[in-house]
């Protein structure tokens, strides 16, 4: 995102929703980012970027919040230090977000409901940064709509049998592991769907395509041709699989709202900077009471949509509560939110704002897909609705 990663500004951390433990990993943050090691990522080398950044995390201990150890309890993962995480480095670098995430989100189901053998093969080696993960969910007809899913496993002696395709899959193509969800016939729709790790040397399974998107990320679409795999390696019980799904992103989707949210902060202290400097009628940018009211606008919906995603988190990890409303609130209220911050930050920029290599330039493309992916804005309006109508 920036020749020079900078350290976000946490005055927000004084917030009743956060704990000591959360200040340290702050701190971790903060030593990972002044490290360097964002600043020798060659962006234009996304897959190589991706494993240098990962393997970086690992050892600074950046994945332990991210990624259980073998002998834990996924369901315990602190999602406010997630959510910490992911604002502060997105505030950094987009790049680094997204592979911090992924290995969250590509050994969840792997932590949730995988045999001992399993865990104790996957997890370090995703915690510690050796490999990447990868959570091969969406298809080109099954996106939204997960329960429509084609792509089948079905049950050969010992084995499973793999056919179909995945699709949009982050770290495709270079992921050393894959959480897999395939329709295996239990029930109609949704609980017919078992969950399993593939390997990328398993017989069968190969790269149809990689995709290239505006904020350069590793995706890529699987293919399955009678790839097979011990039964071994499923995960949980059979017919399963969604409700695995579920629990991950369950975990994980106020985290989408808290990468939005290091967007937004981004592009405002950018933003600021360049009002407090740009000369323009004899006085600065900044001088200008519509600059004033957009920069007021813009910290204040920032702070509203921050406390919309602190309040999910917390709900979650000290209420032990279903945050599926106040989950999909954050979400669709940081991502639009920070969708509008960067735009006002471009404006400000005028002309350098659309330059390639500006840093509003960078957040303004990182961030559309925000509003797409773990669900998109109008989904996350339809689960508040139900959940609404359901409750009351």
């Amino acid at each position: 995102m920036s020749s020079v990663a900078k350290v976000i500004k946490r005055d927000w951390l004084d917030w009743p929703f956060f704990e000591q433990r959360h200040h340290t990993i702050g701190e971790r943050l903060d030593r990972f980012v002044q490290s360097g090691v964002l600043d020798t990522i060659d962006h234009s080398d996304v897959d190589a970027a991706c494993r240098k950044l990962v393997r970086a995390m690992g050892e600074a201990g950046v994945l332990d919040c991210a990624v259980a150890a073998p002998d834990g309890d996924a369901t315990t993962i602190d999602s406010r230090s997630i959510c910490l995480s992911r604002e502060s480095l997105a505030y950094a670098d987009g790049l680094a977000d997204f592979a911090f995430a992924m290995q969250g989100l590509g050994s969840g189901a792997i932590a949730l409901g995988g045999s001992a053998e399993l865990r104790k093969a996957v997890l370090p080696k995703v915690r510690s940064g050796e490999w990447l993960a990868a959570f091969a969910l969406s298809e080109k007809e099954a996106g939204s709509d997960v329960a429509a899913m084609s792509c089948t496993a079905r049950a050969e002696g010992n084995d499973y049998v793999i056919d179909g395709e995945k699709t949009w899959i982050s770290n495709g193509g270079i992921a050393d592991v894959y959480t897999l969800f395939a329709r295996t016939g239990e029930a109609p729709g949704a609980r017919g769907i078992s969950a399993f790790v593939v390997f990328p040397d398993d017989p069968g399974f190969g790269i149809a395509d990689r995709i290239d998107v505006i904020a350069p990320h590793p995706l890529a679409t699987l293919r399955f041709a009678n790839c097979r795999i011990p039964a071994s390696r499923r995960l949980g019980a059979p017919g399963g699989g969604f409700k695995l799904a579920m629990q991950t992103l369950d975990i994980f989707r106020a985290s989408v709202a808290a990468a939005a949210l290091g967007f937004a902060r981004r592009a405002l202290d950018e933003a600021l900077s360049h009002a407090r400097s740009r000369r323009m009628f004899g006085a600065t940018l900044g001088d200008l009471q519509l600059t004033q009211a957009a920069l007021g606008d813009m910290a204040t919906d920032t702070d509203a949509a921050a406390l919309l995603t602190y309040r999910a988190a917390w709900r979650r990890d000290v209420q032990k509560l279903p945050t599926t409303r106040e989950a999909a609130m954050a979400k669709l209220t940081a991502t639009e939110t920070a969708q509008r911050v960067i735009d006002r930050a471009v404006q400000m920029f005028g002309g350098r704002g659309v330059r390639k290599g500006e840093v509003v330039e960078s957040l303004y493309r990182e961030i559309r897909a925000l509003r797409i992916y773990e669900g998109a804005t109008e989904v996350q309006k339809l689960i508040v609705a139900r959940d609404l109508l359901k409750s009351r």
